[in-house]
């Protein structure tokens, strides 16, 4: 069901935790699902310099978030708000049709995060 990836994501979440010092940070819940995604980021020079999360939620929503936060790093702030669900899905080798909510809840905290900078 899920890929090699994902499930690596998943054991192996790379960024989760807080950030210190973030200068923008959102959380997103999905109301349906009931996941929720806290997105924190510190931005220099209009760039992404580091990102961190934590997840409250199902298998993809935690790995999607682990994904996202490496799909953020050094990116220019209008180069991640063109990050779709579509990108983070593919990044974690596609997610399966009933969870693709997790890549929708990812693009939804990089928006809210953007509209706190």
């Amino acid at each position: 069901m899920f890929s090699n990836v994902l499930l690596e994501h998943f054991h192996n979440p790379h960024n989760a935790g807080e950030l210190p010092g973030a200068t923008s940070v959102a959380e997103v819940t999905n109301p349906i699902c009931g996941d929720v995604l806290r997105l924190s980021a510190r931005i220099e020079k209009g760039r992404i310099a580091e990102a961190r999360f934590q997840a409250q939620g199902c298998t993809a929503a935690i790995a999607a978030g682990s994904v996202l936060t490496d799909l953020l790093a050094g990116k220019a702030l209008a180069a991640a708000g063109r990050l779709t669900p579509e990108d983070i899905s593919q990044a974690l080798g596609g997610l399966p049709p009933a969870t693709f909510h997790a890549a929708q809840l990812c693009a939804d905290a990089v928006a809210a995060l953007l509209k706190n900078v």
